[in-house]
């Protein structure tokens, strides 16, 4: 009975989940696809431009999104959580690859000039000139919603619920920690392609913040 009773919810979270990554998808590859036809128009960043330490950053950072995923595909045994993993390693896979191009095309080495997350302590286009907010970052600290090595391994040690709980408390940091960095970048170019990426991380990652919350308070 109870799994008969259990079965039409699990159903609807299930659809809903594919909902929101099927939206995530169609937006990511919408704005590759327009920043692609923009890109000729634009300047092309140095290598210490905020563009190029976005993208170095947001490689790394995708990274580990990817081996989060991995994680959890080996250790969950829930069809819903398997699936937002499964996504999470193919669209930031993705989306990483994307990156290192971007700075192939540029002429810029894949490797920073400066210390991790130095832009971001850099005003923006709405920062005065006196005082600006920038100073919450400190060049080299962790990134944004960056798991640790100890979160890492505690995941890696767990199974099952255990597990799906872990993950989905770790990549709602992840993806918000995402989000502050895409924010950070609309504040500090004009370029395109960057814009139009930036602008499709808010919006996917925001969409999927918002269902792994459901997702965690349903596994509480």
């Amino acid at each position: 009975m109870d799994g008969e009773a259990e079965s039409p919810r699990r159903r609807g979270r299930t659809t809903l989940l594919v909902a929101v990554l099927i939206t995530a998808v169609i937006v990511g590859v919408s704005a590759f696809s327009v920043g692609r036809l923009s890109t000729l128009a634009d300047p092309m960043p140095v290598s210490t431009s905020a563009e190029a330490g976005f993208t170095r950053d947001m490689q790394v950072h995708h990274d580990q999104g990817v081996q989060l995923g991995f994680l959890v595909r080996e250790r969950s045994v829930d069809e819903a959580v398997r699936l937002l993993g499964y996504d999470i390693i193919t669209t930031q896979g993705q989306q990483s690859g994307q990156m290192f191009g971007w700075l192939s095309a540029w002429g810029l080495s894949q490797s920073a000039p400066e210390a991790s997350m130095t832009w971001m302590t850099r005003p923006g286009m709405t920062d005065s000139a006196h005082e600006h907010t920038s100073g919450t970052h400190v060049p080299g600290d962790p990134m944004p919603g960056l798991a640790t090595d100890a979160e890492i391994a505690s995941l890696t040690a767990a199974s099952g619920v255990e597990a799906d709980r872990i993950f989905l408390t770790l990549m709602i940091a992840h993806h918000e920690g995402a989000i502050d960095m895409a924010e950070a970048v609309l504040d500090r170019t004009n370029n395109s392609i960057v814009r139009s990426f930036a602008t499709a991380v808010i919006a996917s990652q925001q969409s999927e913040i918002d269902l792994m919350t459901e997702m965690l308070a349903a596994r509480a």
